[in-house]
């Protein structure tokens, strides 16, 4: 068993803390761009924080979600997309925000890396899926 497929990171219940986090702050991240940046920056930049917070928080419950389903069946859902899927959201999110708050246009080329990140990590639990199919009881 390789590292990424072991629970060596904390197991699922602090999967499902640091899930938690992720849409608290995508919360606060939102309501700061909603309160705190308007009339401070370009409404192309507010659109972009949006997208940051947006991101930030329809992954964050995927990951809560799948956080929960690997703590009831661990066999369920590959620790290693896990991983990639908060990797991915600190990246993307975080590259978003850098470029608003920072004016770092650069970091707009950092992007894509945590959105092909998020993309693989669902990839793959598509795939885990498909391959562990349960077979139906038959009575």
């Amino acid at each position: 068993m390789s590292i990424i497929e072991s629970d060596a990171f904390g197991g699922t219940m602090k999967i499902v803390g640091l899930a938690a986090f992720t849409i608290c702050l995508g919360i606060l991240m939102g309501a700061f761009g909603a309160h705190g940046l308007e009339g401070k920056i370009s409404p192309e930049r507010i659109e972009t924080w949006n997208t940051a917070a947006l991101y930030q928080n329809l992954n964050g419950l995927g990951l809560l979600g799948l956080g929960v389903l690997r703590t009831l069946k661990p066999q369920s859902v590959p620790l290693g997309a896990l991983h990639l899927l908060g990797f991915g959201i600190v990246v993307f999110s975080g590259a978003l925000y850098t470029l608003v708050l920072f004016d770092l246009p650069i970091m707009g080329a950092i992007t894509p890396i945590g959105g092909l990140a998020l993309s693989s990590a669902w990839a793959w639990l598509g795939i885990h899926q498909f391959r562990h199919q349960e077979s139906p009881v038959s009575s």
